[in-house]
């Protein structure tokens, strides 16, 4: 089965706000099998959603929307569905009782028209019942296409993807077994690999597919395979990788799976027990924003410390000023001893120090732009490596954060 999800919204268009719900979306129906065939985004337009809708109904047999299910007057979604649909709004009394409910309990504010004018769908919809919020989903069907329409907050339609969407699809549907397997690598460019593994590229299986990720430093290496075998499916995905990994050893740093690269180390410390720091210089606590985004990191993450200013180094960090006066603030000597500094501060098993020039000027040292020294502290060694990451800020700073976090991940495993 093929889908196409419709996000509607002026905002998405104008560039307020970031569509993450496609992606969430188009992820999750992966999971169960469905593909994505087609992302689109219209405005708060009654023409142009009724374009998108019938454009989609030509190619996907599963068409998603999210957004315009709000109270006020721009949000026109049901409206237009019910014109898609030939159709007409009625008032579905659970999703009053579930309105009166939220207001009574959490908003304890007057209830308005507007917001009890949220229960009114398509008499031919099917109501998912949106737990988190007042906007229900509706399920709708036109021939062979189902039409989904879920709220454009982003908590409200997880919810109702998990709780709704997913189980109902994959109880109607019999959808294939969907498999991807990410090779994660640093340190070569995408052509060059490219040109490595050709003949191994050239000769994989039509049911195998491989696509190139590039991203400032490394490069991800997806393959993947559908099928209604799931046994045939893992086994062809296996068989290529095995076929893959020794023409890469010199430059593989792991699988993605499912997670992050600190999504893999932090699971990594917390099974061996262990902690981590992090002192940073030219990557302004980007590593750290890393590690915290995630739930969870208080198990392993003890904190860390933004040492922009040379006289932080010295004063919280305890590196040493003649040793920065010797071999310049951007030195694999200075990274080493802030990693140790940062280590002993939290009494963490792991630290991780940067330490550049991110540009345009040179700042404290003459270091040229683009230079990057990171040092990894463990339980029973420090070790550093000097780098060139280009000229161009945000790329010096993203490569400097990438690199750190693959060399924590090569030492801890």
């Amino acid at each position: 089965m093929n889908a196409e999800i419709i996000t509607i919204g002026d905002e998405i268009l104008i560039g307020q706000i970031v569509d993450t719900n496609s992606a969430y979306i188009a992820k999750e129906l992966n999971k169960i099998g469905i593909s994505v065939f087609q992302i689109t985004s219209v405005q708060d337009d009654k023409k142009h959603i009724l374009e998108a809708l019938e454009n989609a109904q030509n190619h996907a047999g599963l068409v998603i929307l999210t957004g315009g299910l709000g109270p006020t007057k721009d949000d026109i979604t049901k409206t237009t569905l019910a014109d898609y649909f030939e159709d007409t709004l009625v008032r579905n009394k659970e999703v009053v009782a579930h309105i009166k409910h939220i207001w009574k309990t959490y908003i304890k504010q007057p209830l308005l028209q507007v917001n009890l004018d949220q229960a009114l769908v398509p008499s031919k919809a099917k109501v998912l019942m949106n737990q988190s919020g007042s906007a229900p989903g509706m399920w709708m069907e036109n021939n062979t296409t189902v039409f989904i329409s879920l709220p454009g907050v982003p908590f409200e339609m997880k919810a109702l993807m998990q709780n709704e969407v997913l189980p109902r699809l994959s109880k109607q549907f019999e959808l294939p077994f969907i498999l991807h397997k990410t090779v994660l690598t640093y340190g070569l460019g995408e052509s060059v690999i490219a040109d490595r593994i050709s003949e191994w590229e050239n000769n994989l299986p039509k049911s195998v597919k491989l696509a190139y990720l590039p991203n400032l430093g490394r490069v991800r290496l997806r393959l993947s395979s559908k099928g209604y075998d799931k046994a045939v499916v893992y086994e062809s995905i296996h068989n290529e990788i095995e076929k893959l990994l020794p023409q890469i050893s010199d430059v593989f740093v792991g699988f993605e799976e499912e997670s992050s690269i600190e999504q893999i180390i932090g699971n990594q410390l917390i099974k061996s027990n262990t902690t981590l720091a992090v002192a940073e210089s030219c990557t302004g606590g980007r590593i750290g924003a890393q590690f915290t985004a995630n739930p969870g990191a208080s198990a392993y993450f003890k904190g860390g410390v933004i040492a922009y200013d040379t006289t932080i180094k010295t004063q919280v960090l305890g590196v040493d000023k003649p040793l920065i006066e010797t071999h310049s603030v951007v030195s694999t000597e200075v990274a080493e001893a802030m990693a140790l500094g940062v280590q002993k501060l939290y009494n963490s098993d792991y630290a991780i120090a940067t330490t550049g020039n991110a540009g345009p000027s040179k700042g404290d040292s003459d270091a040229e732009v683009g230079t990057v020294c990171i040092a990894i502290a463990t339980p029973h060694r420090v070790f550093s490596k000097q780098f060139t990451f280009g000229k161009h800020r945000e790329r010096i700073t993203t490569k400097a954060v990438h690199m750190a976090l693959t060399l924590l991940q090569k030492e801890i495993f």
